[in-house]
């Protein structure tokens, strides 16, 4: 394959890695961001229970149909569909649908809204927002005590919600349509576990908050939480296809980026708008000018593709900013602390950096008996 001879030639994620930890729709995701440059690492971080599987959501079918509700909260289009779906295969389809019908529907947000109809139910009211606290607040202004609520759940708990109610004096069942458990084969998201830790991807994309659980679990279990949690506040981008997927990184402080729309073409074009200002940088060396693209660099506008290691060489000569670093420095910095690495490595590495780079290659100095720096701009 020929490579692109320019900067307007390449896709926008070219030299990005991006993670995708999604189980539903995994493939689509992973397409959208390879056609536009990037290297995809995938690592899905959970796996759905089936819900004709799943006895949990057939014990709250059966206690919805068995002591009707007053009110129905839908939270997700995808998952009233399926609960509804699920509810035909077990011929309880007709008799939850009568019940349904007799409750005040609230659906939140549009998705949710079109599958309420679709079922042949009619909402009595929906949020302008996409925020279940907006749903909160209008059932407390109503008044739930002593009134039964059904809350439709789309793969993880509403604590905060339930518990609102709940304290208001509301009954609430709960139905857990789709429920999110750990992915079957762990290696790949334990593997990404580590490349986070270690910046080794540039992005990771959440579409969901259990996702973000799982993550942050099997962190804490390999011992890696502070080193995940750190790299995700600072080298390693974390797109969000909305809110309510940033929220469990937001409340430990971690930045999150996320489309106004929670799509996943939104969230990809988030993506390339945002991954380039966060983790590319140029700067004039001797005769030439260096991008820095996630782990690889564009020489005088042509890509140059490196390795993990020759990429952590060049980011911290860059961010030393002309001061010399000793090869003990660079091995701190371009080795993960989980590798055994010497500074002969460090030797190599550079020898091979300089061969990648070309003719541009010698803006790598070496200064004898300390170090190795990047050149000076020509005339500075």
């Amino acid at each position: 394959m020929t490579q692109p001879e320019t900067t307007a030639d390449l896709l926008p994620l070219h030299g990005f890695t991006v993670a995708v930890t999604a189980a539903r729709r995994r493939e689509e995701l992973t397409n959208l961001l390879l056609r536009r440059g990037a290297r995809v690492i995938e690592a899905p971080a959970i796996r759905i229970v089936p819900t004709e599987q799943d006895d949990q959501l057939l014990a709250a079918t059966r206690l919805c149909v068995a002591e009707p509700v007053d009110v129905v909260v839908a939270t997700t289009g995808i998952g009233f569909r399926g609960w509804m779906q699920a509810a035909d295969g077990w011929g309880l389809g007709e008799a939850l649908r009568a019940q349904l019908a007799r409750a005040e529907l609230l659906p939140r947000g549009p998705k949710a809204k079109g599958a309420v109809r679709a079922a042949g139910l009619t909402e009595a009211w929906a949020p302008d927002s996409e925020s279940s606290d907006e749903v909160l607040a209008h059932l407390l202004a109503e008044g739930v005590d002593g009134r039964r609520i059904a809350v439709q759940l789309h793969g993880e708990p509403l604590p905060e919600f339930t518990a609102g109610l709940r304290a208001a004096g509301a009954t609430v069942v709960e139905v857990p349509v789709y429920r999110w458990v750990p992915a079957e084969d762990l290696r790949p998201l334990r593997r990404l576990v580590e490349q986070v830790a270690t910046a080794q991807v540039d992005c990771v994309t959440f579409t969901s908050a259990p996702a973000v659980a799982s993550l942050l679990t099997l962190a804490k279990d390999e011992d890696r939480y502070d080193a995940v949690v750190g790299a995700l506040s600072a080298d390693v981008l974390a797109a969000c296809v909305g809110p309510v997927t940033a929220a469990p990184l937001e409340r430990l402080g971690v930045p999150t980026v996320q489309p106004e729309r929670a799509r996943l073409g939104a969230l990809v074009r988030t993506v390339v708008e945002q991954l380039p200002l966060h983790r590319s940088r140029t700067i004039l060396a001797g005769d030439h000018r260096l991008e820095l693209r996630g782990h690889n660099v564009l020489v005088d506008g042509a890509p140059v593709d490196l390795t993990v290691r020759q990429a952590a060489i060049l980011a911290a000569l860059v961010s030393s900013e002309g001061r010399v670093l000793s090869r003990a420095e660079l091995l701190t910095q371009a080795w993960p602390d989980t590798e055994r690495a010497d500074e002969h490595a460090v030797e190599m590495n550079v020898a091979r950096l300089r061969s990648a780079l070309g003719p541009a290659g010698r803006v790598v100095e070496t200064v004898v008996k300390r170090g190795y720096r990047l050149a000076a701009p020509a005339g500075s």
